[in-house]
């Protein structure tokens, strides 16, 4: 794995960190291949359930090295768009821990995340408009979707930022905590998605990720391929033996 980003586990949790504090976490196209890589290996990991991302040193992520950008350094990689993650998130859920800001493609980095953590004031934003671009790594998609029509808006039109605090309260982010406790709650909180069964974890993330602003026809649909996979499973069966059982599922992932 290369510097740019460094990956841990712990128990059935990997923990990733973006490694470029000096550049307050920027993206360049290194660590975009990096993190790429990173997820691919939690995904192949069959011991591992749940990811945490995060970032070293002051804040989680300040979006696309601008520096890089300018002289034909860009973030992206093919078929994976922005950071390596943006347009093919990873299959096994992933929970950010945000400390300091995540702005720009910082935030659209810990939206494509499935849940977010973040430590008191921390800032999100997509400022974009405001250096003469928009937020095209899934902000302008996935932020209508987590906040108020009018608040997702105003951060693209104004490009100021929210603290994690209106966060909260928008239901863009499910925990805040003490300055310097993100990652220990993010952990802590995929420590609890991790104790559930693989199978079943991976689809509930991926219905519920593709059905928004579809019809309940075009639900019922999707979901047909997903529950024979599931509910005729090893861990399936596991999962309803352990409980007549009444002792801990031994789950296989399979």
């Amino acid at each position: 794995m290369a510097d740019e980003v460094l990956t841990e586990i712990r128990g059935k949790v990997m923990v990733i960190t973006l490694n470029r504090p000096d550049a307050m976490n920027a993206v360049n196209s290194e660590l975009a291949h990096a993190l790429a890589a990173a997820m691919d290996e939690m995904d192949n990991n069959p011991d591992v359930s749940c990811g945490v991302l995060t970032g070293n040193g002051r804040g989680f992520c300040a979006g696309m090295d601008l520096k890089g950008f300018a002289s034909g350094n860009f973030p992206h990689v093919e078929g994976r768009g922005f950071g390596g993650i943006t347009e093919q998130p990873p299959k096994k859920p992933v929970v950010a821990a945000v400390e300091g800001f995540a702005l720009a493609g910082g935030l659209e980095l810990a939206l494509t995340c499935d849940l977010i953590v973040a430590s008191e004031g921390a800032k999100f934003g997509i400022p974009e408009a405001g250096v003469g671009l928009f937020a095209a790594a899934g902000g302008l998609l996935r932020l209508p979707r987590v906040l108020p029509y009018a608040v997702a808006m105003k951060l693209a039109l104004t490009a100021r930022p929210i603290t994690a605090e209106q966060a909260l309260d928008y239901g863009m982010v499910v925990e805040v905590t003490e300055k310097g406790a993100a990652l220990d709650a993010a952990i802590a909180l995929a420590e609890q998605i991790a104790a559930n069964a693989p199978l079943a974890l991976m689809a509930s993330k991926e219905i519920i990720r593709e059905m928004q602003g579809r019809t309940e026809d075009e639900f019922w649909e999707y979901q047909k391929a997903h529950y024979a996979t599931v509910f005729r499973s090893e861990d399936g069966i596991e999962g309803a033996t352990a409980f007549a059982e009444k002792r801990a599922p031994n789950w296989q992932g399979k």
